[in-house]
């Protein structure tokens, strides 16, 4: 079988099993695929799905020239598989239980997608990441074109769609994209072994076993943690926002001249510590109400009343 399911107790385990090829998905990959997220979302023994890859890689892509024709005829549909749910979430229900999923070595195209699809990613520190159909002169139809721009940001999802670049584990993690980093192993590559022993018991808090609920709220996808008061860094987070934008509406609102007041001390614009985006916007302010107070002066540089 080129898909492998294995339960244990209440967690589901799904395992693309074509390593030969690079786990490219052809139409029997994706139908097997299909087949084992309905069993996972209509068992009501089954709580969470765990998905891995047998081998190196999680998977090269699509197989193109089986599945390519398929999209031609039917369209992007294809890729749903011929069952209840559509393990993209795009061309049918998506499964209504949590996925967690394990990645390693090149994980291309629709494994963005697979990835964006899941609740919790696992990368192996050697995986690479490439969203590669800008390349190919086609679009993106498994979901990365409409969810990578809402859970990752505007720029970091158009850097790569529009791109092709490869990234790895790092870029990963920092935009959201993944959740943990491991250093590649037997486990990453077989299902079996300690990591996937770490992998099982993260999906049993998913599946609510209370000897595995974590003892702390984990943090949202792609927020970075808060910088203590007073600590390295608090300088750059909200309060040195709200301090530039206070500083530039005293900017804005001050003397023509170029000079801001600040309680009884007269300072030059230039020694306000602006950051340096909004150093350029107070310069504009200042040089715009410069051209309107100019405009207004008649010829013997008086004001009109």
């Amino acid at each position: 079988m080129k898909v492998i399911t294995e339960r244990r107790d209440h967690v589901f385990l799904i395992g693309v099993n074509r390593p030969e090829k690079r786990n490219a998905f052809d139409l029997e990959v994706i139908d097997e695929f299909s087949r084992a997220y309905e069993e996972l979302g209509t068992d009501p023994e089954l709580r969470v799905g765990v998905v891995h890859a047998i081998g190196d890689h999680f998977s090269a892509g699509l197989d193109l020239a089986e599945v390519g024709p398929q999209v031609a005829q039917v369209g992007p549909g294809a890729l749903a598989g011929t069952y209840r749910y559509d393990p993209w979430g795009m061309w049918a229900p998506p499964v209504p239980k949590p996925v967690v999923l394990a990645v390693q070595g090149i994980s291309y195209t629709l494994t963005i997608e697979l990835a964006l699809a899941s609740d919790v990613v696992v990368a192996a520190s050697d995986v690479r990441f490439r969203q590669l159909e800008i390349g190919r002169g086609i679009l993106p139809f498994g979901g990365a074109t409409l969810r990578a721009t809402a859970q990752l940001g505007w720029g970091n999802a158009m850097r790569f769609l529009l791109t092709a670049d490869e990234f790895g584990a790092d870029e990963a993690y920092r935009i959201g994209l993944v959740q943990e980093v491991v250093e590649p192993g037997p486990a990453t590559r077989s299902g079996g072994g300690d990591r996937a022993d770490n992998r099982r018991a993260g999906a049993a808090r998913c599946a609510g076993d209370p000897g595995q609920r974590p003892d702390r709220p984990r943090p949202r996808r792609g927020r970075r943690p808060r910088a203590p008061e007073g600590g390295p860094g608090a300088d750059s987070g909200l309060r040195g926002r709200r301090r530039g934008r206070a500083q530039l509406r005293r900017a804005a609102a001050g003397p023509v001249h170029g000079e801001v007041m600040s309680g009884s001390a007269t300072r030059s614009v230039s020694k306000v510590h602006f950051p340096p985006l909004l150093t350029v916007f107070a310069s504009n302010v200042l040089r715009i109400r410069t051209l309107i107070s100019a405009d207004d002066a008649g010829p013997t540089g008086q004001r009109h009343s």
